[in-house]
């Protein structure tokens, strides 16, 4: 019986891991994954091996195993040297004593077999299947968001709110990120579910939360890169707050699930238009300041865009291009 095992950071995992996951599947009876993990890095081992586990799930001969280890005694490098190799080998000798196959796509790979004494299978060492590397994913995750997975995508998304008054272009504005970003777009639901804010009871805006939630679900399995979402769960607790003076008791999840990496708010200077089914003028500025409050409160800090309707596309346009821009060094 082959027994098998590949391991590497997988920082982030990737279509080239992924194939060759595969290949190593193809030419053994039991495959072990081994996600290194560092004491030093930032994305969990616990995150890896889920991404190994969503992308491979009903493949019982593929099993993931983390190995947890402190950069002071084992030399985090990929870099090929018998030294480095001996060491390795030796680790992975007691952690998985019964295997008798390595496949690798590094040319490193050889000497940690041959110092195991078992069968090294190397695919792809060139990258020309899969074009790609962990470190330029990691550096701009955007620009090569083909050769994610489905299962890590979601870590890499980046979602955008934009946060406002009543009649302050909140929707234009979303509607026109969305189509220019090719986004996810999370529509207001506010006014589909409450027609007049001046008639609404506290379970109207508990039916809009839930609603909310919902949607920003559903963009996240749309699995873009972006998700521009018009207005969020604070924007209703601010209207509680404001209508009823409390704000309403949410499932903490719905919080999580609906953090954004980037708030954009619309001044309430903007020209008003009155449909007959939206606050008073005044009330709908005292709002806003109920908005500022609540914002405050929820710990969620903004960037405030310009009330000329040209001028804070352009602003909103290069807060997301910095968003999704290149990693820093």
């Amino acid at each position: 019986m082959t027994k098998a095992f590949v391991f590497g950071k997988f920082m982030p995992f990737h279509n080239g891991h992924r194939a060759m996951i595969e290949y190593a599947a193809e030419h053994c009876d039991e495959l072990i994954v081994l996600p290194c993990i560092s004491d030093k890095e930032s994305i969990s081992g616990k995150m890896r091996k889920k991404w190994i586990e969503q992308t491979f799930k009903g493949n019982s001969k593929i099993k993931v195993k983390l190995f947890n280890y402190k950069e002071s005694e084992l030399p985090n490098t990929s870099v090929t040297s018998n030294e480095v190799s001996k060491i390795w080998s030796e680790k992975f000798k007691k952690i998985l004593p019964d295997l008798n196959l390595l496949v690798t796509s590094e040319p490193y790979g050889e000497l940690v077999a041959s110092f195991m004494n078992i069968r090294h299978l190397c695919f792809d060492i060139s990258r020309t299947q899969v074009p790609v590397s962990a470190t330029k994913i990691r550096n701009n995750p955007y620009e090569y968001w083909d050769f994610l997975p489905d299962a890590v995508k979601p870590y890499y998304q980046r979602k955008v709110v934009i946060l406002g008054t009543e009649s302050s272009g909140k929707t234009t504005l979303a509607e026109y990120l969305s189509t220019n970003f090719d986004a996810a777009l999370v529509r207001e639901m506010g006014r589909a579910l409450i027609p007049n804010s001046e008639k609404f009871e506290i379970s109207d805006l508990r039916s809009v939360a839930a609603a909310h939630q919902k949607e920003t679900a559903e963009a996240i399995q749309s699995l873009k890169p972006l998700i521009v979402m018009d207005t969020d769960i604070h924007i209703t607790q601010s209207y509680a707050f404001y209508k009823f003076g409390q704000y309403l008791d949410l499932p903490k999840q719905w919080y999580r699930t609906q953090k954004a990496d980037l708030y954009l708010y619309l001044p309430s200077e903007t020209p008003y238009v009155q449909d007959g089914t939206r606050l008073k003028n005044a009330e709908r500025n005292e709002l806003g300041r109920c908005h500022s409050v609540t914002l405050e409160k929820f710990g969620i800090g903004y960037h405030v865009l310009s009330k000329d309707f040209t001028k804070r596309k352009k602003e909103a346009e290069a807060h997301i291009n910095q968003l999704l821009g290149p990693a820093s060094p």
